[in-house]
């Protein structure tokens, strides 16, 4: 599996990261074999949050390291300083309170790669990005980076980083997929615009997608008419999403592969590094996205999946 390099991780990020925010120990008969199989094809990522499960997929993930002994051939991501009912909590304190507890629930000295789970604009990147260098410097955390910033709350925070000293962030986790948000799926979420996507072009800073394949959007399980999925419905049914659609179909028949693979193919394929996250729920899954992580698209086909 192709890889990318991000700066204080030992390990290759693997391009495909599996996604483990369903995951619960009780779970681990049915969702071993996928982590297994995962790094056997060349996996090495995977993705965790302090809130997933209600801190069970963190647990879950550390007691499958236990017990295959794996822990330095694998890079454990996972995030935390997400709002909770109060509001924002993007914070030296709740930086440090849920990176202590995602360690011992984990039962890891370190993870590979840190990210903040959302923004909070009114909070300067001073004192954030020096919270988590504290934490790089301690060895706690190899690498960080964020989920749903702005480019230019990331473009500020890197600005700040230089100025002083100090590690930026060193990838971006939006959500990113052939299909168009129409709006946030949680408040909070940034999907990728026509202006971030040329700031990664530029910067080259890599982009680990959420919801790469659209939550299922091109896997054939939904029409213009079936409306069943409130959520899809609202964030991607539009007819420019199902003009995308029919011309991924088009080109996955040209090439003998799935709708969906090219759909993934599509994040895999830019002028900037990078990586996709996917939630196989089985093998054959897991599997259809190793295959999909194989095929090259050209500018002309990626102009066409567009439109």
């Amino acid at each position: 599996m192709d890889s990318i390099r991000l700066p204080g991780v030992e390990r290759e990020v693997s391009r495909l990261i599996l996604g483990t925010d369903y995951f619960k120990p009780e779970l681990m008969e049915r969702i071993a074999p996928i982590m297994d199989e995962f790094t056997a094809i060349g996996g090495t990522t995977f993705d965790t949050a302090r809130i997933y499960a209600g801190g069970q997929s963190e647990e879950a993930l550390g007691l499958w390291i236990r017990e295959r002994g794996n822990r330095e051939r694998v890079n454990v991501w996972t995030k935390g300083a997400h709002h909770d009912a109060n509001g924002p909590r993007v914070n030296k304190k709740a930086i440090d309170d849920d990176l202590d507890r995602s360690l011992e629930t984990l039962q890891l000295d370190y993870v590979d790669l840190y990210a903040l789970h959302r923004d909070d604009p009114t909070v300067e990147v001073g004192p954030i990005l020096e919270a988590l260098n504290a934490h790089i410097e301690a060895g706690r955390v190899r690498a960080i980076g964020a989920s749903n910033w702005s480019y230019a709350r990331l473009q500020e925070a890197n600005d700040y980083a230089s100025a002083h000293g100090l590690v930026g962030f060193s990838f971006s986790s939006p959500n990113f997929s052939l299909a168009r948000a129409n709006e946030p799926f949680w408040a909070g979420c940034v999907s990728v615009d026509d202006e971030t996507w040329a700031w990664h072009r530029d910067t080259k800073l890599p982009l680990l997608s959420w919801s790469s394949q659209a939550r299922g959007f091109f896997s054939g399980r939904y029409t213009p008419d079936n409306r069943e999925n409130a959520d899809l419905v609202r964030v991607f049914y539009s007819d420019d999403n199902w003009a995308r659609q029919r011309r991924a179909s088009e080109l996955a028949q040209r090439k003998g592969v799935t709708t969906i693979q090219i759909a993934l193919a599509y994040v895999l394929n830019q002028p900037f590094p990078t990586c996709a996250l996917i939630g196989p729920a089985n093998l054959d899954e897991l599997h259809s996205c190793r295959d999909a992580s194989r095929l090259e698209l050209t500018e002309e086909e990626i102009r066409f999946l567009e439109g």
